[in-house]
């Protein structure tokens, strides 16, 4: 199923957008899962506000601020919604793999809690690594969170050094964006068969 997939994963704010786009210059396809949410989210949302209530709705779609608010602070909203969306998006993101499987080359699918939800048998990992410090430094410009919120996010995550040992590739982003090509360039050199 997956034979030529490359799960892509790090933590909250680690750079795995930033990585992703410079892996689509280099000619990989990417899916994105997170992408997908935001599309079921979009196509769903009488079903969340039937699951959460209709205060998670705004203008008739689904207001995801406000939604990450609720299942960022709590434990069993958070898990009704990924019982809820983590099949849809397996489903998307199966399809996809199916076309680009053809083609016999690596491609990526970026999967923010790969190691977490352990629902994809996908034997090729890569960690976008990040050391917290710096992680929390980025939640707290990106976000405006406090650093306990900060750290409170990034403590429903698996650790990132944990993550990384996990992985059969990583892509070390701890320092400028010079470095991350420098990075990124060494691992697509590898991948390509």
């Amino acid at each position: 199923m997956f034979d030529f997939a490359i799960a892509l994963t790090g933590s909250i704010a680690s750079g795995k957008s930033t990585v992703c786009s410079l892996l689509k210059l280099q000619g990989f396809a990417v899916i994105d899962a997170d992408s997908e949410v935001h599309k079921i989210l979009e196509k769903e949302s009488l079903n969340i506000a039937n699951l959460f209530g209709d205060e998670y709705l705004k203008d008739g779609k689904v207001d995801r601020k406000k939604l990450g608010n609720l299942i960022f602070n709590n434990e069993k909203s958070k898990k009704r919604l990924e019982e809820f969306i983590l099949p849809l998006v397996k489903i998307e993101i199966i399809k996809q793999s199916q076309k680009l499987e053809k083609y016999k080359f690596p491609y990526i699918i970026d999967i923010p809690l790969f190691f977490e939800t352990k629902n994809y048998d996908i034997k090729d990992v890569v960690v976008i690594y990040t050391p917290q410090d710096i992680i929390i430094k980025r939640l707290i410009q990106r976000e405006g969170l406090s650093e306990k919120e900060a750290k409170d996010r990034l403590n429903l995550q698996i650790d990132i050094e944990t993550k990384k040992n996990m992985a059969n590739f990583v892509i070390d982003n701890s320092k400028n964006l010079k470095h991350l090509q420098n990075e990124v360039d060494k691992f697509a050199e590898r991948i390509k068969f």
